[in-house]
């Protein structure tokens, strides 16, 4: 468990890494010359008296810093969402497995646990890990020590509880991230109507376009955040609601392959 939860980390300090430079070096390099371009064009044709029809690009409506902090920290919440989905896919094909192969009218004795936890401690260190078969080796493993199969039932019941709050816990990062990007978005409001103000002399003098480009920084930063703060949100549920399957489907597997055949002396 310690190393999964070490590797985890790296993994999402390296993807955190990843994101920082592959986005920024798209805005350097792509988005933000594109975008410079399309409004010093614009604000010359202004300055000269030319009539302006203003069009707002996709590189324009997400050229400011605030956007890409946004874009960043979606990248980086789907690469853990990814991680996440990939280790649930992988528990979710351990359940197409027999991995207790009880006949149909076994009936299996406190002193036979222990022989069938044996095909579960002898799978890989990787799958013992996973829920199904941690649940199935402790729900064994209590019966061995208390001949009570409402010991068992309890125990498989917490088990996939304490499993269930885990999942949950380890969505917090992400959660926070959902939170995090309309904050950010907000901020660029609040710097885009402060430069607006700042610039409002110029205004009254007839020169606008110092506003429309501040203002444009407002809006655009809060309209880009809400809709990234939408598809993360939309990704957390579906995963989550995954989640919460899997964990039913394990203790459902385990109520249909264990519980049912035990017999208490």
């Amino acid at each position: 468990m310690k190393q999964r939860m070490s590797s985890e980390f790296i993994y999402q300090v390296f993807a955190l890494l990843i994101a920082v430079i592959v986005v920024h070096a798209l805005y350097v390099g792509v988005i933000r010359p594109s975008a410079n371009a399309q409004i010093e064009k614009q604000m010359a044709q202004q300055a000269a008296g030319e009539e302006v029809i203003t069009t707002r690009s996709f590189t324009v409506v997400i050229r400011d810093f605030e956007q890409e902090s946004c874009f960043i920290l979606l990248i980086w919440a789907l690469a853990i969402m990814g991680y996440k989905g990939r280790r649930m896919l992988r528990e979710r094909k351990v359940l197409e497995v027999r991995l207790l192969d009880i006949p149909e009218g076994t009936s299996v004795l406190p002193e036979d646990a222990r022989e069938y936890s044996r095909a579960l401690e002898a799978l890989p260190e990787q799958e013992q890990d996973y829920l199904l078969p941690r649940t199935l080796l402790s729900a064994l493993q209590r019966f061995a020590t208390t001949g009570s199969i409402q010991a068992v039932s309890d125990t498989i019941k917490e088990s996939c509880e304490i499993e269930s709050d885990r999942l949950d816990s380890e969505m917090s990062m992400v959660r926070y991230i959902a939170w995090a990007i309309p904050s950010i978005g907000f901020i660029g409001t609040v710097r885009g109507i402060g430069d607006a103000l700042g610039q409002a002399y110029k205004a009254v003098e007839g020169d606008i376009s110092g506003v429309t480009v501040s203002l444009g920084v407002a809006f655009n930063s809060t309209f880009v955040a809400l809709v990234l703060s939408i598809i993360i949100m939309f990704c957390l549920h579906q995963l989550q609601l995954s989640q919460e399957r899997l964990v039913l489907d394990c203790q459902r597997y385990a109520d249909r392959r264990l519980l049912r055949f035990l017999v208490a002396r």
